[in-house]
């Protein structure tokens, strides 16, 4: 699957993409699609997904952003990877000393977020494709943030560091 209704915003975003390897739970993902629409980041899906895209709580969190999103499924990891050659990519783990608003972030990079709960297997982190390991930085003792919530502080962050390209005041 893919879609792209809104192809200029996203062209025209300095935004980079957003990579959601084998989500779990479709609000999220739902809520993904809205961060790509009002950003322009290019959302990529690697499956397995856990739900089925037409699924009502997929398409209640996306509300009618759906048809402004870039969005892009994946048979698996390789083939992400294989679509994308010369991105970045960097894999947001709890399991990182570098912290995400210590990057420069460049439009063609990716933003690799593990699944719901249980974050990036060590097999993805460890591939040679993945430029570094990131972290967002929580108290002591806090497991993780909302995957979409996570995705929407690093994405705005890449966003902002290139002054908002293409974006307009709200």
């Amino acid at each position: 699957m893919a879609a792209a209704a809104d192809t200029s915003a996203q062209a025209l975003s300095a935004a980079p993409s957003l990579a959601y390897y084998e989500p779990r739970i479709p609000e999220n993902t739902g809520a993904a699609i809205r961060l790509s629409a009002v950003t322009g980041a290019h959302l990529h899906l690697i499956e397995p997904l856990g739900f089925d895209l037409s699924e009502p709580k997929l398409k209640r969190a996306g509300l009618d952003y759906h048809d402004l999103a870039t969005v892009t499924v994946h048979p698996s990891f390789d083939a992400f990877l294989e679509a994308l050659p010369d991105a970045r990519v960097f894999a947001y783990t709890a399991k990182a000393d570098t912290v995400y608003s210590d990057i420069e972030y460049r439009p063609d990079d990716i933003l690799l977020f593990g699944p719901e709960p249980t974050g990036l297997p060590e097999e993805a982190l460890a591939h040679p494709r993945v430029t570094d390991r990131v972290r967002i930085p929580m108290l002591p003792g806090r497991r993780s943030l909302n995957l979409t919530n996570a995705a929407s502080l690093v994405v705005y962050e890449a966003w902002r560091q290139s002054g908002f390209a293409a974006g307009s005041p709200a």
